[in-house]
C-alpha cells in the first residue's frame, strides 16, 4: 500500500488593524485572502489577531499590549511565523523581530515567496529575484541576525538565503545585473512579439484564482497549470487560436491582486507588455468570490496604471456554477437587500445595464456553461477589430464589405 506523503504545514498567525479607512468587515476579506496566501506559500493559520486604531504604530505596527499578546501565543503554541497584512517599513520589521524572536513577514514578502516558489522558467526567476532584491536592500541593516536565526520556509525562498552576508553594495550590484539581464530578455520578447504578424492579440486578464488559466485551456485546447492556489500561473503562455475561420492569439497572463507589491509590477514589465499590446481584454471575473466587484476595481486599477484602461473588454463573469446568494424571508421586513441577496438575473442586468449587453458575458469554464455563446461574442470581438485593421482581406471575408458597411 502507497503511503500518502504528509505535508508539513508551517503554524503561522496573521495580524491586521482596522481605521477609518479599513473596517472591520473590510479587514476580514482581506485576512481571509491572507489566510489563502499563506495556504499557497504552505502555512496554516492558527490565529487571527486584530486591533482598531486610528494609524499603525510607527514602531511596532500595533500597539504594545497587543504585541505583547501576540508574543505570548507563539511562545505557547510554538509557532514560527507572524505575516502582517499590510506592508511594514524596515524599522517596523526590525522592532517587531526583536520583541517577538521569531519569523516576521509582511504581505508584500509573502507574495513575493509565493512568486519565488511558482517561478519555472529563467525569465519568471529573474524577475522574482529582482522585486525581492529590491524588497531587501532597505531592510538589509535589521534582516541579517532576523536570517541568521531561519531555517527555511516561508519567505526564505531566493536571495534572502544566498545574500545573508553581503552588503547593500553587492546587493545592488545585483540588481543592476538583474535589470540589465531582464532588459535583454524584454528586446527578446518583443521581437518575438513583432514576429507573431498581424494576427489579433487578445490577452485574458483578471484577479488571481479567477479561471483564467482553465478558460484558456477551453478555448485553446492547451494544457496550460491549473491549480486552486493564489498565482498558479505566472509565466505568460499565448496561443494561437481559431474560432470559425479567424485566427487570434490569445495570452493567459499573471494574476493581480489587491496591495500588489509595486516591485512586481516594475520587475514584471515585460509579462504585462502582453496586456500593454492586446487588441482586446477578457476581463475574467469569478462571480462566485463574495467580494468580486472589489476585485474588478482592483484590476482596473492596475489596468490604469500600466495605461491599459480603455482597450476593448469583455467582462466574462466566470464560475456562475458555485454562486451562492443571501436569501430573505418573505415575511422578512427588518433584513435590507443589499447585492450580497442578488440573484445571478439580478446581477446579469446590472453588469449589462453597466458595461452593455455585448460586453458581458456569464460562463461556467469547467462546465463549459453558455461556452457556444463565449465563443461566438470572442468571434465578433475579435472580427471587428480585424475589418477595422483590414478592410480588404477578402480571404477572411468574403462578404468584407457588406461587414463594412455594417
Amino acid at each position: 500500500m502507497l503511503e500518502v506523503e504528509k505535508i508539513d504545514f508551517e503554524k503561522t498567525v496573521i495580524v491586521g488593524i482596522i481605521t477609518k479607512q479599513q473596517d472591520e468587515e473590510k479587514l476580514n476579506e482581506y485576512l481571509d485572502e491572507l489566510d489563502f496566501l499563506t495556504f499557497t506559500a504552505g502555512g496554516e493559520v492558527i490565529k487571527r489577531f486584530f486591533q482598531k486604531m486610528e494609524k499603525p504604530n510607527p514602531k511596532t505596527f500595533v500597539g504594545t499590549g497587543k504585541i505583547e499578546e501576540i508574543n505570548l501565543y507563539i511562545r505557547e503554541n510554538e509557532v514560527k511565523t507572524v505575516i502582517f497584512d499590510d506592508e511594514l517599513t524596515p524599522a517596523q520589521q526590525k522592532n517587531i523581530t526583536k520583541i517577538l524572536d521569531c519569523k516576521v513577514l509582511d504581505r508584500t514578502n509573502l507574495i513575493l515567496d509565493i512568486f519565488a516558489q511558482r517561478a519555472e522558467t529563467s525569465y519568471a526567476r529573474t524577475q522574482v529575484e529582482l522585486a525581492q532584491c529590491q524588497y531587501l536592500l532597505p531592510r538589509l541593516s535589521g534582516m541579517w541576525t532576523h536570517l541568521e536565526r531561519q531555517r527555511g520556509g516561508i519567505g526564505m525562498r531566493g536571495p534572502g538565503e544566498t545574500e545573508i552576508e553581503t552588503d547593500r553594495r553587492i546587493v545592488r550590484d545585483r540588481i543592476a545585473l538583474l535589470k540589465e539581464k531582464i532588459k535583454v530578455i524584454d528586446k527578446q520578447m518583443s521581437v518575438q512579439r513583432g514576429n507573431r504578424g498581424a494576427l489579433v492579440r487578445v490577452a485574458l486578464v483578471g484577479y488571481t484564482n479567477v479561471g483564467k488559466s482553465t478558460l484558456m485551456n477551453v478555448i485553446s485546447k492547451s494544457e496550460v497549470f491549473v491549480e486552486n492556489k493564489l498565482f498558479a500561473t505566472l509565466d505568460t503562455t499565448v496561443r494561437k487560436v481559431v474560432i470559425k475561420n479567424l485566427p487570434f492569439l490569445l495570452s493567459d497572463t499573471v494574476g493581480f491582486i489587491r496591495k500588489l507589491p509595486t516591485q512586481l509590477i516594475e520587475s514584471f514589465k515585460s509579462t504585462l507588455d502582453e496586456v500593454r499590446e492586446a487588441d482586446l481584454l477578457l476581463h475574467v471575473v469569478d462571480i462566485s468570490h463574495p467580494e468580486f466587484e472589489d476585485h474588478i476595481a482592483s484590476v482596473n486599477q492596475i489596468l490604469a496604471d500600466i495605461k491599459s484602461a480603455n482597450k476593448p473588454t469583455l467582462m466574462v463573469f466566470n464560475k456562475i456554477d458555485a454562486y451562492k446568494h443571501l436569501t430573505i424571508a418573505s415575511d422578512d421586513l427588518t433584513t435590507e437587500k443589499t447585492t450580497k441577496h442578488y440573484t445571478l438575473e439580478e446581477w446579469k442586468a446590472t453588469w449589462m445595464s453597466n458595461v452593455g449587453e455585448k460586453n458581458a458575458l456569464f460562463i461556467s469554464a469547467v462546465n463549459k456553461e453558455n461556452f457556444e455563446e463565449f465563443r461566438e461574442r470572442v468571434y465578433e470581438a475579435v472580427r471587428e477589430i480585424h475589418i477595422s485593421r483590414f478592410p480588404y482581406n477578402s480571404f477572411l471575408y468574403p462578404d468584407y464589405k457588406e461587414a463594412v458597411e455594417d
